[in-house]
């Protein structure tokens, strides 16, 4: 089987296994084709290949291309995993038209470059990310591709022969397939449909185990690296359950990327108050509404961020006057975000309001450190909120506070 020469026109694929993987792939060598592939389903999953002279050099895409990206940091880059709130300072130092050409291989880039990241490690990451793709690919079958020759990535990483990568994805694939769950997807995500017959099957230490994991939040991909086991043995280890009705796989949506429109994930009232624009960033969505309610009363615009991962980015496209900043999320903490808002100069006034509900000295210390302008505890009481505003928006008379 050989590779359809570059169009803009897509060629279907029927049952695109590992063998027309290699035939596919090894037909793109012999013309030497740099460009972008595409491959895409009857059912709206797309995946982009990144090629230089036949041989590849980044894969991205499907049903959930960020968390894979997300799954790869924790497993291959643990020190930017212990630092995810660094994400969006850094993707505000990488050209803007870079990142419109796959942003999670330019983020590499930048990390190989600044020395946060091995040339080793970024290759490690992004042959296990083609190997999750390709078996994504094999499980989808059937395939349409188009061939591109711009979209090109101006850094190369490393060059990956495609037929070590497919017999990796196929052994997999195998494996998947001898357990007997070749239509289950590791995509899919586990969550409890009996949990009184559960309970009555398991011990108290299982069920509680499974009450916590088994949340319909995270994929069978992403239980796996969460618990250190491989998708596989995380799989069938359910089987039991899922056999029974106990437990139900069901399709979950990808996490929002770090560089989306400032307009999704965000909370905001385009048409009303013409204040001062005013930004709470917390992962509950009930503080962000109970914020929102206070200062669009009291005459401030306002912005609300649930996804603290976003957060820099999406100040950085609002710039507020002033932001509240909740000191304890997942994956982020305030004391993170503040100090890489400090970072950027942009930010360097801009007063900086701590939420918690932790009222320590010590917390109040930490928070000064990192640069924040005043501390406020939770919950949030209404006329604090207001006077706290007050306080630090010397120069806004206009704007209506009661």
């Amino acid at each position: 089987m050989t590779a359809p020469t570059p169009s803009s026109h897509s060629v279907p694929i029927q049952e695109f296994t590992a063998s027309r993987q290699a035939s596919f792939f090894d037909g793109l060598k012999q013309p030497r084709f740099s460009g972008q592939l595409i491959l895409s389903t009857a059912t709206g999953e797309q995946w982009s290949f990144y090629l230089y002279l036949g041989r590849i050099m980044y894969a991205t895409g499907g049903r959930h291309a960020v968390r894979r990206w997300r799954r790869q940091i924790a497993s291959y880059l643990p020190q930017i995993a212990a630092n995810l709130a660094s994400v969006q300072t850094d993707l505000a130092s990488i050209d803007p038209q870079d990142l419109q050409i796959c942003w999670e291989y330019q983020l590499l880039c930048h990390w190989v470059a600044q020395q946060k990241v091995t040339r080793e490690q970024a290759a490690r990451l992004i042959r296990a990310t083609v190997v999750e793709v390709l078996f994504d690919i094999t499980q989808s079958m059937e395939v349409a591709c188009d061939l591109r020759q711009d979209n090109l990535l101006s850094t190369r990483l490393v060059l990956i022969d495609a037929d070590q990568m497919i017999a990796e994805s196929q052994q997999l694939w195998s494996k998947w397939q001898g357990a007997k769950i070749a239509d289950r997807s590791p995509n899919a995500a586990p969550i409890i449909r009996q949990a009184e017959q559960l309970q009555q099957r398991t011990t108290p230490q299982v069920y509680q185990t499974l009450k916590q994991l088994l949340d319909g939040n995270q994929s069978l991909r992403d239980l796996s690296v969460r618990m250190k086991r491989d998708v596989l043995s995380v799989t069938t280890s359910l089987l039991p359950y899922l056999q029974l009705g106990l437990v139900e796989l069901i399709k979950i949506p990808d996490l929002p990327p770090p560089i989306a429109p400032p307009v999704r994930g965000v909370v905001a009232q385009p048409d009303g108050p013409s204040g001062p624009l005013i930004a709470c960033v917390d992962d509950s969505p009930l503080i962000c509404q109970t914020m929102e309610k206070i200062l669009t009363t009291a005459g401030y615009r306002f912005v609300g961020v649930n996804d603290p991962l976003r957060a820099i980015a999406i100040l950085l496209a609002r710039k507020p006057d002033l932001i509240f900043l909740d000191l304890v999320m997942p994956n982020a903490n305030g004391y993170e975000i503040c100090g890489q808002l400090r970072k950027l100069s942009i930010f360097k006034s801009t007063p900086i309001v701590i939420l918690t509900g932790n009222d320590g000295i010590v917390d109040r210390v930490r928070a000064k450190m990192v640069g924040s302008t005043d501390f406020l505890s939770k919950p949030v009481n209404p006329d604090m909120v207001l006077q706290t505003i007050k306080k630090h928006l010397q120069e806004q008379a206009s704007v209506p506070v009661e």
